[in-house]
């Protein structure tokens, strides 16, 4: 059974900084691709961006690119979302997802169980 346990989440000011960790362990395989997605209250799951296993593929919204960075660390089996220039809309759960590819939550194989990123006006 694969996990994936996400940490960093928290409370930072608009125009602030956080770094996202989702450590995998388990039954997860170094060459699965790997994603974070987001949903704010009352709206679908959102794709945020994406790494391929060996981290030198990437895919990102628009609403997040050229702010976020997604990036992995194989032998640390973790994956980091850094965020910058944060916004109230960027508010929601961050969830990381393995096994899959593309923007939708149904590719992915695995989820977490998602930390909170609350980003105040």
């Amino acid at each position: 059974q694969a996990q994936l346990v996400e940490s960093g989440g928290g409370l930072v000011q608009a125009g602030g900084s956080l770094r996202l960790s989702c450590a995998a362990s388990g039954r997860t395989s170094r060459t699965d691709n790997m994603a974070w997605f987001r949903q704010a209250p009352g709206k679908e799951r959102q794709f945020v961006a994406a790494v391929s296993w060996s981290g030198t593929g990437t895919l990102y919204s628009d609403s997040v690119k050229g702010r976020f960075t997604i990036s992995r660390d194989n032998a640390k089996n973790t994956v980091y979302l850094q965020m910058s220039s944060l916004k109230p809309e960027d508010t929601g759960v961050y969830y990381c997802a393995g096994g899959g590819w593309g923007i939708g939550s149904s590719a992915y194989d695995y989820w977490g169980q998602g930390t909170q990123v609350t980003v105040s006006s």
